[in-house]
């Protein structure tokens, strides 16, 4: 299958497919806020704001990379990015590989750079397209280019090898990945971002990627979208890569090893709702992240939609701060979390 046609099945499965993880959760339904009956702070005093990469943010929040690369990801990425602008929040476009090698695909991602003023544009491409071209001495071209054709403010590679092994095209050669992640926080044009995919982070990995030189990770935990599973709905022979559906580490969990090993971390994988983002600011994380109920919500109701939904999550997490005395989002990172379950 191509790639446009590969991206456009993915977004038609992320919005109405069965993808779930099966058996596990992202955890974060185990954590509860300790209540503070004497939060001495008004609900008015209560400020969401904060920053990425030097830029301010109104919200915790980065809408994470899913698509482009297809003719129709062009709207969905343009509202997104435009539901981003009013919302005050990051946002991230997808894999970017397909606009890297025919240009013709390109408008799908340039289509955000006219917000790149307002919010932190995200570019995205993968860690073994670009160690293929690290061996061809073209990576330092492509991160230049991927920066300019989104206006982005910062860069993400993604670690995918459950994808990869689970893809009926994937590509499963992660030789030399972590060098080339190396080299990529050396000469990248814009701060970069190291993420997975749905299936998490572990400490021993993210304590390789600090050891070259990492200082912005996403987690990507497992519990929300199950990519795996998105590629054995895909798969030709379903039965040869069932057993890898539920693999990964939950969200929860990729927090807490990790809160004390990077300068900034984004909790990303399974989030669906405000508490969810309050609950991982409270485990440790930096800024958070979404992806499919965003996606779902633009597809149900355009930028409105997304602007609406998000908004009900900025609620929820206001209220959470309130019920904490946490007036900035630095103190919720503090505040009490109690084990429930």
């Amino acid at each position: 299958m191509s790639i446009p046609n590969r991206k456009r099945s993915h977004v038609d499965l992320a919005i109405g497919g069965d993808v779930a993880f099966r058996s596990k959760s992202t955890g974060l339904e185990r954590y509860s806020f300790q209540y503070n009956a004497l939060p001495e702070i008004d609900l008015a005093d209560v400020d969401t704001s904060t920053s990425f990469v030097g830029r301010p943010l109104q919200l915790p929040l980065i809408i994470t990379g899913m698509t482009g690369g297809y003719p129709e990801a062009e709207r969905i990425n343009t509202e997104l990015a435009e539901a981003c602008a009013t919302l005050g929040i990051a946002m991230g476009v997808g894999s970017m590989r397909a606009a890297l090698e025919d240009p013709a695909l390109a408008a799908s991602f340039a289509c955000v750079r006219p917000f790149a003023d307002a919010v932190p544009i995200i570019a995205n491409f993968g860690a073994v397209q670009a160690t293929r071209w690290r061996s061809a001495g073209r990576l330092d071209e492509m991160m230049q280019r991927a920066v300019e054709m989104t206006g982005a403010a910062a860069l993400t590679v993604h670690l995918n090898p459950l994808q990869e092994l689970a893809q009926p095209e994937g590509e499963p050669e992660f030789r030399g990945v972590l060098e080339t992640i190396h080299q990529m926080v050396g000469t990248c044009p814009v701060p970069l971002v190291v993420k997975e995919v749905g299936a998490g982070l572990s400490a021993s990995v993210v304590q390789r990627l600090r050891e070259v030189g990492v200082e912005i990770i996403d987690i990507a935990g497992a519990g929300g979208t199950s990519w795996a599973g998105v590629e054995i709905l895909r798969h030709n022979s379903p039965s040869d890569v069932e057993h890898l559906w539920d693999v990964g580490i939950p969200t929860a969990e990729c927090i807490i090893v990790n809160r004390d090993l990077v300068p900034t971390m984004i909790a990303s994988g399974g989030i669906s709702s405000g508490t969810d983002v309050a609950v991982c600011i409270g485990l440790g994380a930096n800024l958070v992240g979404a992806a499919r109920p965003v996606l779902q919500a633009q597809h149900h109701g355009g930028v409105g939609g997304v602007v609406d939904f998000i908004t009900s999550w900025r609620t929820a997490l206001r209220q959470w701060m309130f019920l904490t005395g946490s007036p900035t989002i630095d103190e919720l990172r503090k505040a009490p979390l109690i084990l429930v379950s």
